[in-house]
């Protein structure tokens, strides 16, 4: 219950700071770089090395894959389709994909099915979304974001000079590594901060009433990502005859809301800020409702 009223108030706080204009009007974007290249690179060296691979949880990385890839194409030829900028593409590219796996995941579906399920939601956080975030997220935004021509040349150097994913090698190869009590407490700390601040960011760049132009892309993320993301997971399921606790834990997975940092890594590199923001903030609003149908429906 803490994380809810936490997601609430940060969100309420960044809006009324945006609407009395208490900070200056930078601040979304410096607090979503203090998310990117302090708090996540923490939050990924706290985690990452603590992992270790068991077939019997294989099968919620698969379905975190297979949603991620199939979600993703379908977004990108709807933004095609729809004649969105590269700014919009690369926005819904990453918040229609990200699931928002465990700062939601955890508490919500701890709530419906108890602490037995923990392991799998780590599993499809760590494995499928943390993972993807890091490598993927890192070449959306690297394409995206550029304003010139782009190649692989500046792909890949950017790609290499992402905090993050210095932080993902770093942390990859210290798996299996246990730090010092004191360096892990400096580390959960600085993790700590991923949420309130990105979610305070949010806040105050959301929007209650969205232009004209931005309710379609608007629309059509939330839809894919709260309801068609859910609807592929369950095929997946469906197909190789699946029926267990991980595939439960999986789909409501698949079904929550965007990624914060998705919307943090969008906003702070000029990926359509406003609208990043707004898919984000009533994202985790109405995931509320569809992630207690889903479950119902489970």
């Amino acid at each position: 219950m803490e994380n809810f009223i936490l997601i609430l108030l940060c969100l309420v706080l960044g809006y009324a700071i945006q609407k009395f204009h208490i900070f200056s009007e930078d601040a979304p974007k410096t607090l979503n770089q203090f998310v990117i290249f302090v708090s996540l690179p923490a939050m990924i060296l706290l985690q990452v090395p603590k992992l270790t691979f068991s077939h019997e949880l294989f099968i919620p990385i698969v379905i975190a894959w297979i949603v991620m890839a199939v979600t993703a194409v379908l977004t990108l030829l709807l933004s095609r389709f729809f004649g969105f900028n590269k700014e919009i593409t690369g926005s819904l590219m990453l918040v229609s994909i990200l699931t928002n796996s465990s700062f939601l995941g955890i508490p919500i579906i701890n709530a419906y099915m108890g602490q037995s399920a923990l392991p799998y939601i780590m599993i499809y956080d760590q494995f499928g979304t943390f993972i993807a975030f890091a490598l993927y997220g890192t070449f959306i935004v690297s394409y995206y974001s550029h304003k010139g021509e782009m190649s692989l040349k500046i792909i890949f150097f950017k790609i290499i000079t992402f905090p993050p994913f210095i932080a993902l090698i770093l942390a990859l190869s210290l798996m299996g590594v246990e730090f010092d009590p004191d360096i892990t407490k400096v580390l959960a700390t600085l993790a700590n901060t991923i949420v309130p601040v990105a979610l305070v960011a949010v806040g105050l760049q959301l929007q209650l009433r969205l232009t004209r132009d931005e309710l379609a892309p608007f629309s059509i993320s939330l839809f894919i990502k709260l309801i068609v993301a859910p609807l592929v997971a369950i095929l997946v399921v469906k197909f190789f005859g699946w029926s267990s606790e991980a595939t439960k834990v999986a789909i409501l997975e698949a079904g929550m809301s965007p990624m914060i940092t998705a919307g943090a890594m969008a906003s702070m590199t000029g990926l359509a800020p406003k609208l990043s923001s707004a898919i984000v903030g009533y994202g985790i609003l109405f995931s509320f409702i569809t992630t207690n149908i889903l479950f119902k429906f489970l």
